[in-house]
């Protein structure tokens, strides 16, 4: 149990290390200030820049940047389900794999191409090699760059400066953050054992004297970009699971690292831009202190494991091992299953599925707020909608006009951020409760009962929040999930994209207002404090009676029998 335990520390104490100093440095990155990789990297942009025409101190508006990022995803989204659909004549199929079906292409299109990578298939049996590294391993980087730009735009728009120029954003979030740090993570990886390779799958004979194929391929690049783009689509059908993307302990913490370190560090990276380290050090820890908890919560559930199986089979306490690598054990599952939920990651080393109710309970609370830690830039930017309603609903207890940052908050604004926290519980509970009232026809519950309820909830809920991880007991490869959730995917990423950018214009527009002795300071414990009350009355309300119908059921129920 203490081994357990000090692994989950270990790696939090390595995380609020070194996630400081990678945020400033994205700061740095952002505000075009100098850094190390200049002289490398200034010459590949400028060359990027004149291909493109893009003109680097050309700010766009709110309308534009939008424009623009619409637009750009919308023709890479149509090269890939091109790429995806001619597979089967493409070259690098050595397994010469046919072409997926069209609903299955596209939901896996609008998967990746929104950060979420929901797999509905397995990856070494649908996809071939160039699928994965032309198609899906292209918008691993270019969709998380894309979050993170639109992250950063905000940030700029919330501290009063222009949005910026999101072809510029978009370059230098590749070349200056995921690209280098993905290089040298393959690198890493590739020492430590994850295969990197075009060679077919071989065939070996077992030990019992049975055939075995052994599915390979080009992974150690895709894995890297797939943790720090907090992509979590697996080359391999059992994702990080599986020995070769996941193949020991030190490859586990690497990727858990490459997962938390952005949407962690963005947090330092406003307190940079807006000159307020103080207010930046008080959010991170509000939110670490959730973080902290429900991965307590996790952690306790696995290490008892299920009493139904103990006193059945065991007559005593043991771990909750089932669906679980052995070489990660409860404490590595369990700290995973939380930070793959708290951000937008979604990959996993073991099946949600199997969680205990407690892990159920918060790896859907997770998605359900998208704020601890969010996602790929997003995430921050929801963080800071909760701020601002916050700052709104002080400002009308005292009768002041509510102001952040020294710009104030009107009906505008308040309209933009209710639209972003409205839209995902829309596309999670209206399709969740249209599966539900036809679950043999629709959904294709295995599990009926509560756990099953959780089943359909996690999947648009996963879809929605760009999440991508699901409970795997639900057959999700069919007409009706490829198409329902593609439509929650595109929902819960471009609308909220939409309204975060109008928001940040808006907010860039204002006039700074002079602080005085009655403004309300936004970097106090107080108003952190109030913070956390608005996030958990305001987001786990909102789905509480899912979670009340789904895993707290259902853990009362393994109590009660």
């Amino acid at each position: 149990m203490l081994q357990g335990f000090f692994q989950i520390a270990l790696t939090l104490v390595i995380l609020v290390a070194i996630t400081p100093i990678f945020g400033k440095y994205m700061a740095r990155v952002f505000l075009e200030k100098n850094i190390l990789l200049n002289r490398v990297l200034n010459p590949i942009e400028r060359a990027i820049f004149i291909i493109t025409g893009t003109r680097s101190k050309d700010n766009m508006t709110g309308r534009q940047y939008i424009q623009a990022v619409i637009i750009s995803n919308f023709v890479m989204g149509i090269f890939v389900f091109l790429i995806l659909m001619l597979q089967g004549i493409l070259p690098l199929n050595p397994t010469e794999l046919n072409s997926p079906t069209w609903d299955l292409a596209l939901h896996t299109t609008i998967s990746f191409i929104t950060n979420t990578n929901q797999q509905h298939y397995s990856g070494e049996t649908t996809y071939s090699y160039a699928s994965q590294m032309l198609a899906l391993g292209f918008l691993m980087f270019t969709s998380a760059a894309t979050g993170l730009a639109v992250g950063i735009a905000f940030i700029r728009g919330l501290t009063g400066r222009p949005l910026g120029n999101f072809y510029v954003d978009l370059t230098l979030a590749i070349t200056r953050i995921l690209l280098p740090i993905s290089i040298i993570g393959a690198l890493i990886l590739l020492i430590a054992g994850v295969p990197e390779t075009l060679a077919s799958p071989v065939t070996v004979t077992t030990l019992e004297g049975a055939t075995q194929t052994i599915a390979r391929g080009p992974v150690a690049h895709f894995e890297i970009i797939k943790q720090l783009g907090e992509n979590g689509g697996g080359f391999f059908g059992t994702n990080s699971a599986h020995p070769f993307e996941n193949p020991n302990t030190f490859t586990n913490l690497l990727a858990t690292l490459a997962m938390l370190s952005i949407p962690m560090a963005l947090i330092f990276t406003y307190g940079v831009f807006a000159n307020n380290m103080k207010q930046a050090w008080l959010l991170f820890w509000m939110v670490f202190i959730i973080f902290v908890i429900l991965i307590g919560i996790t952690a306790i559930g696995e290490y008892q494991g299920n009493p139904l199986v103990n006193n059945t089979i065991f007559g005593g306490e043991q771990p909750n091992l089932e669906g679980k690598e052995v070489r990660f054990g409860w404490a590595q599952t369990a700290l995973w299953a939380v930070s793959t939920t708290a951000t937008m990651c979604g990959a996993v080393n073991g099946m949600h599925d199997s969680l205990m109710p407690n892990g159920g309970f918060a790896t859907l609370f997770n998605m359900f707020l998208q704020i601890i830690w969010g996602g790929q830039g997003t995430g921050t930017a929801y963080l800071f909608i909760y701020l601002i309603l916050t700052v709104f609903i002080t400002g009308l207890m005292v009768g002041r006009t509510p102001e952040f940052l020294g710009r104030k908050i009107e009906k505008r604004e308040i309209v933009l951020a209710s639209a972003v926290l409205l839209v995902h519980p829309i596309f999670v509970l209206i399709p969740s409760a249209i599966a539900l009232s036809f679950p043999d026809t629709l959904a294709g519950i295995s599990n009926p009962g509560f756990h099953g309820l959780s089943q359909v909830v996690y999947e648009y809920t996963s879809a929605s929040a760009n999440n991508g991880s699901g409970f795997e007991g639900l057959g999700d490869n069919t007409l009706w999930w490829n198409l329902s959730t593609s439509i929650s995917l595109l929902g819960g990423r471009y609308i909220p994209i939409i309204a975060l950018l109008l928001l940040a214009d808006s907010m860039a527009r204002k006039q700074p207002v002079p602080e005085t002795a009655g403004t309300l300071r936004t970097d106090t414990v107080l108003f952190t404090s109030v913070t956390a009350g608005v996030i958990l009355i305001l987001g786990v309300l909102t789905f509480f009676p899912v979670l009340a119908l789904g895993p707290i059921a259902e853990g009362f129920q393994l109590l009660k029998n």
